[in-house]
């Protein structure tokens, strides 16, 4: 069997599943005519963004979603983040997890100077009337449910906005919102040297 291999830019209010018996969610199957036995690799939540790796071969799937793949989120703040916030986030901030607590491990986590260039979402973020915003950049290892909205708020900033950029050494770029494209194989995602040869779908 030829196994087919798909990124994509997965848009907010979207579900990262093809069925759901809420007849009113957008799923991914709208974006894209896939082949039947897709699936996606690892998931984002309905009110998240960004770069979602979806394949027909579940081996390739339980390779990407090894914690030896780094993830790495760009997450817009309510408020201007401090740096002993980052350094919370850094070191591990409690969270709860499943009704218990749980530690996170520590990680690799930044201010961005400058906010990321992506187009205003579908939903806009609250009025800047409101008070400031900022970005952070921060990369895990590990996966927990919703784990970045917690470890920001937990560190005194909540997430706004959340974009996920980059899965191993595969990166979001420039592909927007919706868009679909696909590559030939990338269980190659941990070689820095690995370039993408993608034939682009139109929508």
């Amino acid at each position: 069997m030829q196994h087919r291999h798909f990124i994509v830019h997965k848009p907010y209010g979207y579900l990262s599943q093809f069925v759901c018996e809420h007849k009113k969610k957008k799923m991914l199957g709208e974006l894209h005519y896939f082949p039947e036995g897709t699936m996606a690799i690892g998931r984002l939540d309905e009110d998240s963004e960004g770069l979602l790796l979806l394949t027909t071969n579940g081996k390739v799937s339980e390779q990407v979603r090894s914690k030896k793949i780094e993830k790495e989120y760009y997450a817009q703040v309510d408020g201007l983040i401090t740096d002993e916030a980052i350094k919370l986030l850094q070191e591990g901030v409690e969270i709860g997890l499943g009704g218990d607590k749980y530690k996170t491990l520590p990680c690799a986590a930044f201010r961005l100077e400058q906010a990321p260039g992506f187009p205003q979402r579908s939903r806009k973020i609250r009025d800047d009337r409101h008070g400031p915003t900022s970005w952070v950049s921060i990369t895990l290892s590990e996966g927990k449910n919703r784990q970045v909205r917690k470890m920001t708020a937990a560190a005194g900033f909540p997430t706004l906005r959340l974009i996920r950029v980059r899965i191993g050494e595969l990166y979001l770029q420039d592909l927007p919102s919706g868009g679909v494209i696909e590559v030939e194989d990338f269980s190659k995602a941990t070689d820095p040297v690995y370039s993408m040869e993608v034939e682009e779908f139109e929508r």
